[in-house]
């Protein structure tokens, strides 16, 4: 963008021994950021306000990037109607009707911060400004569609995308006392952070992030620690009850050329550095959600590669493989990203480094890691492509419990507790017909909500759930079982202990504590 080159010099970034941000730091002046909120306010440039003004028609198609209902509904050019053209449309518009929709904002300031610019003989959106959740605003820099031709800033700030709110919805919204936004980029994990945190801290490597992170949290009312410095360097020796980030988690030969995009770490590095680093950023008891991307290479486990970032940790890990890329696929979405799409040297030489490192998928997913204090860490690294129901948060903090409960009761009290199976769980048989009618090849027990787990069972097993009504302990079942199977309950119990665990650990069964 080229704003930067516009900013008077009293509104420049200014450097702190401590490494912090002040709050004047942003991209308006104090007064300014009030000026704007007020103007917004009194527009409704809100997301209800906007989808009421324009009906679900042209919402739709703003959602589509097909903008004709919505600018057919704004002709009018009132302030809301202004609003929406300039920075949900990307029209130019007259001078005159913008400082009016901008007011009380001396439209002077607006265009030296960069929130609009010259364009023709009007003006323009100058960054992207997202009216955000209900009462929200998001301030980043335009994406590169926005832009065609323009090259990206190195230190461009994305706004509110799939990644974004991936995290948003994964995070764990227990309330906490203290909570950090590793990589904050415009704000957007920290503006969800700061209504069950009492503290939030934010930081970032580039000093412009951390202007427009600012600014977001004065918009919003807020007010966060913001530190600049690379991933925890800003922050070492310090601990927080939740760590969140979003990373510069693209895999590659570790050249950086977008920030937000490239950690100037080779492969997938950074995962592992940020599990390395997480024992030392957590309270006993906290939590760190990170996103990340690893490597499938040719003969080698990725799950196993992904379990050995956290060894020798001491923390509960609970990874989740979402999505899963070919190299080729991979390298077009991220040049794509930056508008590099069209240029055949950049991929080919990706392309090559992945086939150097014989690097067959790059998979896509989210680490959680809890310091939980025990010494028998529980590591699960799975691919649950396709079977994720939101609010994957919730689900996080249910298995982090569930572990709590396994390791709580052991052997002896999983026994003594009674189980009711799972509310909808489902049973799915397959079946080949024969000279004696249909045998049963295969039992799989189904969640038909939340992860959606699928668990193959034998007859045994199945007698087992179906038997978990709540009423009798697992040890009495099994006796029962025991008595029809010709076996003792012992042996019984200790075949089923492990099998018991799993499907508590899945909630495919459900303790019962009343």
């Amino acid at each position: 963008m080229l704003w930067m080159s516009r900013v008077p010099a009293t509104g420049r970034p200014r450097a702190r021994q401590d490494g912090g941000v002040d709050r004047d730091d942003m991209l308006l002046s104090p007064a300014g950021v009030e000026a704007l909120r007020a103007a917004l306010t009194s527009a409704d440039f809100t997301a209800n306000g906007i989808a009421g003004r324009l009906g679900p028609q042209a919402t739709g198609g703003v959602a589509r990037n097909d903008f004709r209902a919505a600018l057919r509904a704004t002709e009018d050019r009132d302030p809301l109607a202004t609003l929406i053209r300039v920075f949900i449309c990307d029209q130019t518009e007259p001078e005159p009707v913008v400082a009016a929709a901008l007011a009380p904002l001396d439209l002077a300031e607006a265009v030296a911060a960069g929130l609009v610019e010259p364009s023709g003989d009007g003006l323009r959106a100058g960054v992207d400004l997202e009216p955000y959740g209900d009462d929200w605003w998001v301030l980043a820099d335009a994406p590169a569609s926005a832009r065609p031709g323009r090259p990206l800033h190195s230190e461009h700030v994305l706004g509110i995308g799939g990644a974004t709110q991936t995290l948003i919805g994964a995070t764990v919204r227990h309330p906490v006392r203290t909570a950090l936004d590793l990589g904050t980029g415009s704000g957007v994990q920290a503006l969800h952070l700061a209504t069950h945190a009492g503290q939030v801290t934010a930081t970032d490597v580039s000093q412009r992030a951390l202007r427009f992170a600012a600014t977001t949290a004065a918009l919003n009312g807020q007010d966060w620690e913001l530190l600049r410095g690379d991933l925890v360097a800003p922050v070492a020796g310090r601990r927080f009850d939740l760590v969140v980030s979003n990373p510069p988690f693209v895999v590659g030969p570790g050249t950086t050329t977008h920030v937000y995009r490239d950690s100037g770490r080779v492969g997938d590095a950074i995962g592992a550095e940020l599990a390395a680093a997480a024992p030392g950023l957590l309270t006993e008891g906290g939590t760190m959600q990170y996103l990340a991307n690893w490597v499938h290479v040719a003969g080698e486990d990725w799950a196993e590669r992904v379990t050995g970032w956290f060894a020798g940790t001491g923390l509960d890990a609970w990874v989740i493989q979402r999505e899963v890329a070919d190299p080729m696929a991979y390298v077009h979405l991220w040049l794509t990203d930056v508008g590099e799409a069209a240029d055949p040297h950049r991929a080919a030489a990706w392309l090559d480094w992945f086939d150097a490192h014989k690097v067959e998928a790059i998979g896509f997913g989210i680490v959680s890691l809890r310091h939980s204090g025990h010494e028998d860490p529980v590591v699960r690294v799975e691919d649950l492509r396709q079977r994720v129901e939101p609010p994957l948060g919730d689900q996080v903090a249910a298995w982090f419990d569930r572990q709590d409960f396994l390791r709580a009761r052991g052997a002896d009290g999983l026994l003594a507790t009674r189980y009711r199976a799972a509310p909808g769980l489902q049973l799915r048989q397959e079946a080949t017909i024969g000279d004696e009618g249909w045998a049963v090849d295969r039992q799989v027990l189904t969640m038909p909500h939340g992860l959606r787990w699928s668990e193959e069972i034998d007859p045994l097993v199945l007698a087992l759930v179906g038997g978990c009504d709540g009423r009798l302990p697992l040890r009495d079942q099994l006796a029962l079982l025991a008595a029809a199977h010709d076996v003792t309950t012992d042996e019984l119990a200790e075949a089923a202990g492990p099998i018991v665990a799993r499907l508590v650990e899945r909630g495919i069964v459900e303790p019962v504590t009343d």
